[in-house]
């Protein structure tokens, strides 16, 4: 799984921006990764509050763990969100929480597994032909999510005034990107937000039928507040229930860090290695679930904020799980940035989620798949369907509860198995 270094890098890894650039760096991934961390609280019945101290100390506990090598962030899994929701209604959201330490807990046990028995059979698993379909996958799975930010209002209606505002947010992101020169190269996301923001809130002032901006929950929120704690218990269903989920976030896992490893030009398999991204992924869930908050994933939306900005800084990543912590603390900032219009987010989101698709592309040409080769053909093939199209395994385990395997995860292990299955000596 061999990576070509970025020749584009505007910072590495382990470099450290001067602190003009480092502070509105870090608020871009903040952005980035605000909604949906908040988002699965919300549906959930959890602390918003907590999810924020939870993504940005688990974040930080990422980074030590994986010995700040790997510029991921990590935030509310979305994957949980069944999981929570069913044990929180049978049991309490306690157990829920015991449910969410066990599965950090099977992380570890999975990375220790894989720390004893090395790495070298995912070169084998996982061919250049898996990866780029897999990263494909996870760039497009989120491509449904930015079209409806910018075209559909809250009541789920098309709404063109949304569209001119996303466009509006895209363009200017784009003339950022492609024109921006010196620091403003690599704040594109910034500029676009800032700018489709106050566009929304002009235009609101002008057709206030239109108005998408009310400060009203800004003025209610505190200034200051503790994050709401609860502390796990435990019991076997729970247990398992989380367990159970876990093998599909495993295999989302696999293909986040491979996508990671593409954008940023260095093969995060070996080095920090896969058993300690996995560890930290887990201690991350471990540490949330200890003081009531979802368990945590490493997020697309940030990756996007990687490949395009270009800046790979663990500094920044770490920068912004520190704002995370410091926004659970101070509710009021965090209603001032739920007060961004959906569509602004929407324009952003278009160019962001569509670079990750991009770059697994990049991968499939970088690494001469061919496609004339009918094994690459139908590798790739299934990958995209089942992963674009919302392919879902899915079965009972009693007590109202559900095994789901869908989306990326269950892309990325039908790739796995075909690749392994297949014969390579058939054209």
């Amino acid at each position: 799984m061999a990576n070509k270094p970025s020749s584009a890098m505007k910072y590495g890894p382990a470099e450290k921006p001067p602190i003009g650039q480092w502070i509105p760096l870090s608020i871009q991934h903040v952005f980035a990764m605000f909604g949906a961390t908040i988002l699965v609280p919300i549906l959930t019945g959890l602390s918003p509050s907590t999810a924020l101290f939870t993504a940005g100390t688990g974040t930080l506990l990422y980074i030590l763990i994986t010995g700040a090598k790997v510029p991921a962030f990590l935030g509310s899994s979305f994957a949980f969100i069944p999981a929570l929701i069913a044990i929180s209604s049978s049991y309490g959201v306690a157990y829920a929480m015991g449910g969410a330490f066990v599965s950090g807990l099977f992380y570890g046990l999975v990375a220790f597994i894989i720390r004893q028995s090395g790495h070298n059979w995912l070169n084998k698993a996982l061919p250049p032909v898996v990866i780029g379909s897999v990263i494909i996958v996870i760039g497009l799975n989120l491509a449904p999510t930015a079209m409806s930010m910018a075209m559909n209002d809250a009541s789920g209606n098309y709404s063109l005034y949304f569209l001119l505002i996303a466009v509006v947010t895209l363009s200017l992101t784009i003339i950022a990107n492609l024109f921006g020169k010196g620091f403003f190269s690599i704040i594109p996301l910034l500029i676009g937000l800032f700018g489709g923001y106050f566009f929304a809130l002009i235009m609101g002032l002008i057709f206030p039928e239109y108005a998408l901006i009310n400060f009203s929950s800004v003025k209610e929120a505190a200034w200051f507040g503790l994050p709401t704690f609860t502390f796990p218990k435990f019991n076997f269903v729970a247990a398992f229930t989380f367990v159970v989920v876990s093998f599909a976030t495993i295999c989302e896992h696999l293909g986040d860090t491979l996508t990671i490893s593409k954008v940023v030009g260095r093969d995060f398999y070996k080095d920090p290695g896969l058993h300690r991204t996995l560890a930290g992924d887990g201690f991350a869930t471990l540490w949330a679930s200890f003081w009531g908050g979802p368990p945590n994933t490493t997020y697309g939306e940030n990756i996007g904020v990687l490949a395009l900005t270009r800046v790979y800084s663990v500094w920044v990543t770490g920068g912004a799980a520190v704002i995370a912590v410091f926004l659970s603390f101070f509710p009021k900032f965090g209603a001032l940035i739920q007060t961004i219009p959906n569509p602004v987010l929407g324009g952003i989101s278009m160019l962001l989620f569509g670079t990750i698709a991009s770059s697994g592309l990049r991968t499939l040409v970088d690494s001469g798949v061919n496609y004339e080769d009918k094994r690459n053909l139908t590798v790739s093939s299934v990958i995209l369907v089942i992963g674009i199209g919302g392919g879902t395994l899915s079965f009972a385990m009693g007590q109202d509860l559900t095994f789901t395997l869908a989306g990326v995860a269950l892309a990325t292990l039908v790739g796995i198995l075909l690749n392994l299955v297949l014969p390579k000596d058939k054209a």
